[in-house]
């Protein structure tokens, strides 16, 4: 089974919300992410026949469907929000499209609702209403509506972002092993990129209408391409800080450390490191400096998020493992190894095309 995005383009209200969108999705779970008003949930329609595009096609395993009905593609979605009957029991909400879906044999349904009920672990709820049911078992009725049906293209919009951490997670291992073999093509968005970690399926990078990057996930964390994909994938977000090429250096308040390739002097560039590679301990030698002053620790049981401000009034966070105790106002050193620093140029290219491990950031 193959999905493919022809050129698709989109626009509403006088804008274009997707730019020219070429794809092409093989069978078993790709995840879709980016940062709300990304594209997702317009993309994931126009998939499913709710909306035209503007131009472009979409084809399933060969065939365009471009201009066929929702009612007639071999499609399923499900939506963020909880989206059952509610006057019909479980049993029935999952029985539906079922009973609807003419090619499915009857006598075939009840074994059906049970399995997929069993899968997705409501199978002692089959009598109840949706009312009587708590969010997550509302959400895994909808997922297991969607999933009763074989269909050729399932679409899962952001499904888990309403529920507790407890259950997200749950729901993340079950879906996961779910549509590890899928026949169908599982297009799964989500704004979340430790959920498209956590997934570790092909992953495709959307950002403002476009598709920024597509492949393995872990690599494009690891060694992002650009600025818009780094960001995408970092949460908490990203620190930014300035730089400056001189003489086979990169200048950056104060420190400086090699550049990590042949760059013109006076270039300007974007440094950008994650949190949780910012220290307030010095870690070895070579590694940058940054005196500030603390404005502010987020102790959030695991971590402790320390808001720095630096001597030219930009802020610097620090994610710092366990519940520890600052007192604002008081100075501090910020510590940056510069191998856990990506370079940027101004225009958000990647300027470190090795790996930082095979480069000396420290002499």
């Amino acid at each position: 089974m193959a999905l493919v995005l022809d050129g698709v383009r989109v626009r509403q209200r006088g804008e274009t919300w997707l730019h020219d969108i070429h794809l092409e999705l093989s069978s078993g779970m790709t995840t879709l992410v980016g940062p709300m008003a990304a594209g997702k949930t317009t993309l994931m329609r126009v998939v499913g026949g709710l909306l035209p595009p503007d131009a472009g096609r979409v084809v399933v395993n060969g065939k365009d469907v471009t201009a066929i009905s929702v009612r007639k593609r071999s499609v399923a979605f499900v939506y963020q929000q909880f989206i059952n009957y509610p006057s019909l029991s479980v049993y029935e909400n999952i029985a539906s499209p079922l009973r609807m879906a003419r090619s499915f044999p009857k006598k075939d349904i009840d074994r059906r609702v049970r399995e997929v009920a069993e899968i997705m672990g409501i199978g002692d709820l089959l009598d109840r209403r949706p009312a009587e049911l708590s969010g997550g078992q509302q959400q895994r009725t909808a997922i297991a509506r969607a999933l009763a049906r074989p269909v050729d293209v399932l679409l899962l919009d952001e499904p888990l972002a309403n529920l507790d951490f407890k259950l997200r997670e749950q729901l993340r291992s079950d879906l996961k092993n779910m549509f590890l073999d899928s026949p169908g093509v599982v297009l799964y968005s989500t704004a979340d990129p430790a959920e498209a970690l956590t997934f570790a399926s092909p992953t495709v990078v959307l950002g403002e209408g476009r598709v920024l990057d597509v492949g393995d996930v872990a690599d494009m964390y690891a060694q992002p391409p650009t600025l818009a994909v780094a960001a995408t994938l970092s949460d908490p977000p990203l620190n930014l800080l300035p730089g400056v090429v001189r003489e086979g250096r990169i200048e950056c308040l104060g420190s400086s450390f090699p550049s990590p390739g042949a760059h013109a002097s006076g270039r300007n560039v974007v440094l950008a490191v994650r949190p949780h590679q910012v220290t307030i301990q010095r870690s070895g030698a070579g590694v940058l400096e940054f005196p500030a002053e603390i404005r502010l620790a987020e102790v959030t049981g695991s971590s402790t998020f320390l808001h720095l401000l630096l001597v030219d009034g930009r802020h610097l966070v620090a994610q710092l493992p366990g519940p520890q105790l600052f007192t604002p106002g008081e100075r501090a050193m910020a510590y940056v190894d510069p191998a856990h620093i990506f370079v940027f140029d101004e225009a958000g290219g990647r300027l470190l095309a090795t790996s930082a491990a095979e480069v000396d950031l420290h002499g």
